[in-house]
């Protein structure tokens, strides 16, 4: 497989690279859903999603550790979204929950930025397809991670730690994820498919560093920088 983006990191002594695909699972916290209330029940869709929600992140909107993302003008804060990201090993179609891991080589930092959002019932693609808004880090193999459901996650602003989170506690586990995706969708080897991130995140601002550390993943740094008018 190329190298589409030899700014990402590659997994140590895997025979492929990171395909550039990226799959971000919307609502899957608890509190996210509970949050919307009774219009989940309206139309369109008058009922909660009996299936993953997911945005596909267009692959300009993919960046690395370091890289410095823009924020267009008018913007005052950027929402933020660390999280785990699950690199897919193997084609993974039809995933049984049981032993679901084995089809994922590795894991990595995430943060899902996004403009603040109005409006759930239309893809927010002005919102969340912006350049270098899905930042991925520090990729480790899989079996390196005992349990992806366990993991300590942070996020600091300036170097100073302004939420502390966790992967587990989701409306779909890191195995009842890939396995619920993967019923009616096929991921290749390289893909990346997020966990979501939590409903709490802090915005960040303009002329802010980010840093979003998860336990034994590792850290990815990101400046956000006011684009001109």
């Amino acid at each position: 497989m190329p190298l589409l983006f030899p700014h990402l990191p590659r997994l140590a002594m895997a025979p492929w690279r990171l395909s550039g695909v990226v799959y971000s699972a919307l609502l899957n916290d608890p509190r996210q859903l509970a949050a919307l209330g009774d219009a989940v029940h309206q139309p369109p869709y008058k009922a909660p999603p009996l299936h993953p929600v997911l945005a596909v992140r267009p692959r300009n909107t993919l960046a690395g550790d370091g890289d410095a993302i823009g924020v267009p003008a008018g913007a005052d804060a950027v929402c933020t979204g660390p999280g785990l990201g699950l690199v897919i090993g193997r084609t993974a179609c039809r995933v049984p929950q049981a032993g679901a891991l084995a089809w994922v080589a590795g894991y990595l930092v995430a943060n899902d930025l996004h403009l603040p959002i109005s409006s759930h019932y239309r893809p927010a693609v002005r919102q969340m397809a912006r350049d270098g808004f899905c930042p991925l880090g520090p990729v480790v193999p899989g079996s390196k991670v005992a349990d992806p459901d366990a993991l300590a996650i942070s996020l600091a602003l300036d170097g100073a730690v302004v939420w502390r989170g966790h992967s587990g506690g989701r409306v779909r586990s890191v195995a009842q994820l890939l396995s619920a995706v993967t019923e009616w969708m096929t991921l290749q080897p390289g893909d990346v498919l997020l966990l979501g991130s939590s409903a709490d995140t802090p915005p960040a601002r303009p002329g802010q560093v980010m840093a979003v550390a998860i336990d034994g993943i590792g850290t990815l740094h990101n400046t956000l920088v006011a684009e001109a008018a």
